[in-house]
């Protein structure tokens, strides 16, 4: 599972062979989510507000790094 950013204690995160829709994780101590790479949805899992926040602030700048990663990694 190559962690693609660790912002403090969030770690942003996309697994090989994963099920579809492409999707990425994105994991703290209290939890983590699955986000759909299409359309930047929580699709499973809770986090707290402030980590969702601050994780999405990078995800938005770096979409396509994501999208390469899961290509590379699922194709």
């Amino acid at each position: 599972m190559p962690t693609l950013m660790v912002i403090g204690g969030i770690k942003i995160t996309v697994y090989a062979d994963d099920h579809n829709p492409p999707h990425f994780h994105i994991l703290t101590a209290e939890g983590d989510v699955l986000v759909r790479i299409s359309t930047m949805q929580v699709m499973a899992g809770t986090i707290r507000a402030k980590d969702l926040r601050i994780a999405m602030e990078w995800v938005l700048a770096h979409r396509r790094e994501i999208e390469n990663e899961w290509d590379r990694l699922n194709s």
